[in-house]
């Protein structure tokens, strides 16, 4: 299969190299002035990976987009609708797109998907899902995981899976492109609010952080016309370990350095999600503390520990 993957970052590098690995005819596209780019083009190699010879680097995004059968992007959420703006001047009937980044647009309320969907007739290009945990520090190891794909077409997601499907990576196929979407958006968010706990020295609130947090995101998912249990699957809960746990997780980096009052370069889709997610909360009258939480802190400034005071003191509420 001939894939194109736009985006060189650290999982659009781990997903050329993985597409590549089981067999694809796999090209890895960048903006030529990147850094991440340039450091692909240059050395085949990056600070997480080597490529082999096999994949073809380049940064002419006209020719990675019509040679391509499939159309893998992996670059930052916040960015898609002005980098498809891009992609849509040319051709792309007959091809079916991937998303491989988890965030929610944080001026609309929209999952990625949607935002793809103003561009392409899906009946013609389809668009699918890519979200679950893994790192690329784990992945070059050989050390495995599970992952799904989602998509409005039944037949789409399962090719895919099909095609993806091997040893390294168990792909399952997703039966909730909402749920999926806005489950894999919103572990970020916990996943800052998981860091700032380790800032804080809480790290024994992580267990209550996860099953709340969960049910949370379950009420959300439900309200925007989801399944509610996509919550605890692979898209989400699934994804906890990866993103509150792991050493290698941004969000969970970026909340910790956070707390400490230190700054973190690195992307963390979390930040702008909080605020997407937030203003989808008020819209569909949902109540989302955890997310709340995490927004005032991030940008109205308010204190962390009264922040943490306040979700204490909620009213008294059934667990389920």
């Amino acid at each position: 299969m001939k894939i194109s993957v736009l985006g060189c970052g650290r999982w659009g590098s781990c997903i050329a190299w993985y597409l590549d690995k089981i067999g694809h005819d796999v090209l890895s596209c960048g903006l030529p002035d990147a850094p991440e780019f340039i450091q692909l083009k240059t050395h085949h190699c990056n600070d997480y990976l080597v490529f082999p010879e096999t994949i073809e680097v380049s940064a002419d995004l006209g020719y990675a987009v019509n040679r391509a059968e499939v159309i893998v992007i992996s670059i930052s959420s916040q960015y898609l609708r002005s980098y498809f703006q891009e992609i849509a001047q040319y051709a792309l009937e007959g091809k079916t797109i991937v998303l491989c980044m988890k965030g929610v647009e944080a001026t609309t309320g929209k999952r990625l998907s949607e935002i793809v969907g103003e561009f392409v007739d899906e009946s013609k290009t389809p668009v699918a899902v890519w979200v679950g945990p893994g790192h690329p520090q784990d992945y070059v190891k050989g050390i495995p995981n599970c992952m799904v794909i989602d998509s409005n077409n039944r037949e789409v997601k399962e090719r895919l899976v099909k095609a993806f499907t091997s040893e390294l990576i168990r792909f399952y196929i997703g039966k909730d492109l909402i749920g999926s979407e806005i489950g894999a958006a919103a572990k970020n968010v916990i996943g800052i609010a998981a860091g700032i706990l380790d800032g804080l020295g809480y790290t024994s609130l992580k267990g209550g952080l996860m099953a709340r947090g969960a049910q949370e995101i379950a009420r959300l998912i439900e309200a925007l016309g989801g399944n509610k249990m996509s919550a605890f699957g692979l898209c989400h809960l699934g994804d906890y370990e990866a993103t509150l746990f792991s050493p290698w997780s941004h969000n969970r980096r970026y909340g910790e350095a956070f707390a400490k009052g230190q700054k973190f370069d690195k992307l963390a889709e979390g930040v702008m999600t909080s605020k997407a997610l937030c203003k989808l909360g008020v819209e569909h009258n949902v109540d989302l503390p955890i997310v709340g939480a995490v927004y005032r802190a991030l940008f109205e400034h308010a204190s962390i520990n009264d922040e943490i005071q306040q979700l204490f003191l909620r009213s008294v509420k059934d667990e389920f």
